[in-house]
C-alpha cells in the first residue's frame, strides 16, 4: 500500500468519524416520538469502531492451526450426528464449527470494496470446505452404517425457505458480530443457518456414490454460503464502513452485477424446488381430504391407498362388501370438487396392489377383515337382542292374561258372605278395570265393599274394581223355597 493511498484512508476515515459525531449530536437533541423511534432502529448502537471490525475481519482470514482441528473434529461429530439421526449431536456439531467468521468476511470485504481481503477469505473458506469434506468422506467409507438418515434426506432438497433463512440469518449474525456486546446471537444464527451439516451430507454423497445426494447437499451449502456472504455485505453498507480502496464506477457496476448474477443463478432452482413443495403439499392435502371424505363405507374399508401425482392416478384397495361400479363412477365425478382435476381412480377390491410393503399391508388386510366381523358379530347380535326383547314383551303380555275363573274361587274362599262369586274385567278410559258379580245374605256396608274393591285390585293388579252384589234376605229365600214346594205338590 502506497503513502498516498494510507493517506487517503486516514482522511476518509477521519470524515467518517466527524459524520458519526455529528449523528449522534443530532440523534441526542431529538425528543419524543421522533427520539423513540430513532433509538429504536438505530443500528449504530452498541456497534465496534470501524477499526475494530476491519481487525476482526482481518483476523477471520488467517488460518489458525487450531482452527482446522476444531474444523476437522466438528465435521467428525456432524457425521456422526448425521449417520446415528441425532439431532442434538449435530446441533453441538453446528456450535463448534469455525465456518461462519470465514463466510461473513467475504460479504464484508466486498461492501468495503477490499478485493484483497476477499481473496485471503476465499483461500481460508476454501481450506475449510476441503478438510470438512475430507473429514466426512473418510467417516463415511468406514463406517458400518451406510443407510441414509432422515437427518441426510432433509438436506439434499433445498427451498427457498433455504434461501430466506441463510438471508435472515447473515443480517442477525453481521448485526451481532459487530457489537462489543456479542450475546448469544452467533450461536443461535449458527444453528439456524446450518452449515456444517449439508456440507457432511455431501461427504456421504462421495463416499456412497450417490451424486443425488453430493448435490442436493452441496447446492444447500452454497446456498447457505451466497446469502450468509449477500446479507453480511448489506449490513455493512448500511453500517457505512469506510471503503478500504477506491474502486472506479465502471468496476464497481461490474462488481455489483456480478453478485446480482450469482444471486439470481443460486436462487432460481430453489424457487423450483419451493414450488413443487408447495403443490406436492397441497395436493397430499386433497387426497387425503377426498380419500377420508368419500371412502366411507358400513361394510367396507379402506386398507392402502397411493398417489401417482405425475400420472395423476389414485390407487386404492378396499376390503369388505365390494361396491358397485356406479359408485365408484361417482367417486370418480367427486374428484374435481377436491381439486383432483384430471386424476383418475383405480379401485381393486378384497385385494391389495402395490405390495411394495407386504407385510404393512397384511397387516392392513388382518385388521379390515377384522373389523368387518366384528362389525358383522355386533349386526347379528343387535338382532338377536331385538328378537329377545320381543319374546320377552310376548312372555310379559302372556303373564298379564289372567285367570279370572281362579279369581273368583279365591274370593269365595277369602269372603265367605258371599256366593256364586264371577270374576271378569272390562276397558275403560283410564285403563282395565276388574269385575266381580256375587251375591250375598248378608248386608254389607260401605267400608266391607272398599274391602273387596282393594282386594280384587291387588289381585288382578288393575287399576279398577267393580262390585255388583245381589242382596238375597234368609226369609226371602225360605218363601222362594215353600213356593217352589207348593207348586210341585200340586203338580204331582
Amino acid at each position: 500500500m502506497s503513502k498516498e493511498t494510507e493517506k487517503a484512508d486516514e482522511i476518509d476515515k477521519g470524515i467518517h468519524k466527524e459524520i458519526k459525531k455529528i449523528k449522534e449530536e443530532r440523534r441526542e437533541k431529538r425528543t419524543g416520538v421522533r427520539k423513540f423511534f430513532s433509538d429504536m432502529l438505530n443500528m449504530h448502537d452498541g456497534m465496534m469502531s470501524y477499526e475494530a471490525i476491519d481487525e476482526m475481519m482481518l483476523e477471520n482470514t488467517v488460518i489458525h492451526g487450531p482452527n482446522m482441528w476444531i474444523l476437522c473434529l466438528a465435521a467428525l461429530i456432524a457425521s456422526i450426528g448425521l449417520n446415528m439421526n441425532s439431532t442434538a449431536v449435530i446441533i453441538g456439531a453446528m456450535l463448534i464449527s469455525p465456518l461462519m467468521s470465514g463466510i461473513m468476511t467475504m460479504g464484508y470485504s466486498l461492501a468495503v470494496r477490499d478485493l484483497r481481503l476477499l481473496r485471503r477469505a476465499l483461500l481460508r473458506f476454501g481450506t475449510q470446505v476441503v478438510i470438512s469434506m475430507i473429514s466426512s468422506t473418510v467417516y463415511f467409507l468406514i463406517t458400518p452404517i451406510d443407510t441414509p438418515t432422515a437427518e441426510m434426506i432433509a438436506r439434499t432438497s433445498p427451498t427457498i425457505w433455504d434461501v430466506l433463512i441463510a438471508l435472515f440469518g447473515g443480517i442477525v449474525g453481521a448485526i451481532g458480530n459487530t457489537r462489543e456486546k456479542k450475546g448469544n446471537v452467533i450461536p443461535g444464527v449458527a444453528i439456524a443457518t446450518a452449515l456444517m451439516p449439508p456440507l457432511c451430507t455431501a461427504g456421504y454423497g462421495i463416499a456412497s456414490g450417490q451424486p443425488s445426494f453430493f448435490l442436493g447437499a452441496f447446492y444447500l451449502f452454497l446456498i447457505n454460503t451466497l446469502f450468509i456472504s449477500l446479507s453480511t455485505m448489506i449490513v455493512t453498507m448500511m453500517l457505512r464502513v469506510p471503503y478500504h480502496r477506491s474502486v472506479s464506477d465502471k468496476r464497481q457496476k461490474a462488481i455489483n452485477r456480478g453478485v446480482a448474477a450469482i444471486t439470481i443463478i443460486a436462487a432460481v432452482p430453489s424457487v423450483f424446488f419451493g414450488a413443487s413443495t408447495v403443490y406436492g403439499s397441497i395436493m397430499d392435502k386433497n387426497i387425503s381430504s377426498y380419500l377420508s371424505g368419500e371412502f366411507v363405507f358400513p361394510n367396507t374399508s379402506l386398507v392402502k391407498s397411493s398417489a401417482d401425482k405425475n400420472a395423476k392416478n389414485i390407487s386404492v384397495s378396499l376390503v369388505g362388501t365390494p361396491i358397485s361400479d356406479d359408485v365408484i363412477s361417482m367417486l370418480e365425478q367427486e374428484m374435481p370438487k377436491y381439486g383432483l382435476d384430471g386424476y383418475t381412480l383405480t379401485v381393486t377390491q378384497n385385494s391389495v396392489i402395490d405390495m411394495t410393503d407386504s407385510e404393512d399391508s397384511a397387516d392392513k388386510i388382518t385388521i379390515a377383515l377384522q373389523e368387518n366381523r366384528i362389525e358383522e358379530l355386533q349386526q347379528q347380535i343387535s338382532e338377536q337382542e331385538e328378537e329377545i326383547s320381543g319374546l320377552k314383551a310376548e312372555n310379559s303380555g302372556l303373564k298379564d292374561v289372567i285367570d279370572y275363573t281362579a279369581v273368583a274361587e279365591k274370593a269365595a274362599k277369602v269372603f265367605p258372605e258371599l256366593s256364586n262369586v264371577r270374576c271378569g274385567s272390562t276397558s275403560g278410559t283410564d285403563g282395565a278395570h276388574a269385575i266381580l258379580l256375587a251375591e250375598t245374605q248378608i248386608q254389607l256396608d260401605e267400608n266391607a265393599q272398599q274391602h273387596i274393591r282393594n282386594w280384587l285390585t291387588a289381585e288382578t293388579g288393575n287399576s279398577e274394581a267393580e262390585l255388583y252384589i245381589t242382596y238375597d234376605p234368609p226369609e226371602t229365600a225360605e218363601s222362594t223355597l215353600e213356593s217352589t214346594a207348593e207348586a210341585t205338590a200340586e203338580t204331582e
